[in-house]
C-alpha cells in the first residue's frame, strides 16, 4: 500500500514499484483512507509519507499499528532527522527512508522487509 497526499508522488511510487515486481494493492491519499482501506486491502508493507493535511504519517502507523499489531509499516519522507526517528520508532515503523536517498533504497528495503515475512 502506498499512501502519500501528492497525487504525483503516489502515482509515481505506485508505478516504480509495480514495474519492479511489487504488487501495490491500494493507493490512498490520507491517512483516514489507508485506515479505511488497510484491511481489505491486507498490504505486507504499507509505505506512507510523514508530511500529510489532517493526518500526518506518524499518527496514522499508530493507528494501522493498534488494529494491525505486525503491519510493516516504511516510512519515507523528505523530513527525517533523529527525532522524527525515534518518533518512528516507537509508533512502529519498521524503517524510515529519505525521499533524497530515492527509490532504489526505498524498493531495496520493501525487499527486505518481505524476505522477512516468509
Amino acid at each position: 500500500m502506498v499512501v502519500d497526499d501528492t497525487d504525483h508522488v503516489r502515482r509515481m511510487l505506485t508505478t516504480m514499484l509495480t514495474v519492479d515486481g511489487f504488487d501495490v494493492v491500494h493507493q490512498a491519499d490520507s491517512g483516514d483512507d489507508a485506515l479505511a482501506h488497510v484491511d481489505d486491502a491486507d498490504p505486507d508493507v504499507v509505505v506512507i509519507d510523514y508530511k500529510m493535511p489532517v493526518m500526518d504519517g506518524l499518527t496514522a502507523a499508530r493507528h494501522l499499528r493498534s488494529r494491525r499489531p505486525d503491519q510493516v509499516i516504511v516510512l519515507y519522507t523528505a523530513y527525517i532527522d533523529d527525532d522524527l526517528k525515534r518518533e518512528a520508532e516507537a509508533a512502529g515503523v519498521a524503517i524510515c527512508i529519505d525521499k533524497i536517498e530515492g527509490l532504489s533504497s526505498l524498493e531495496r528495503e520493501i525487499s527486505r522487509l518481505c524476505a522477512s515475512l516468509g
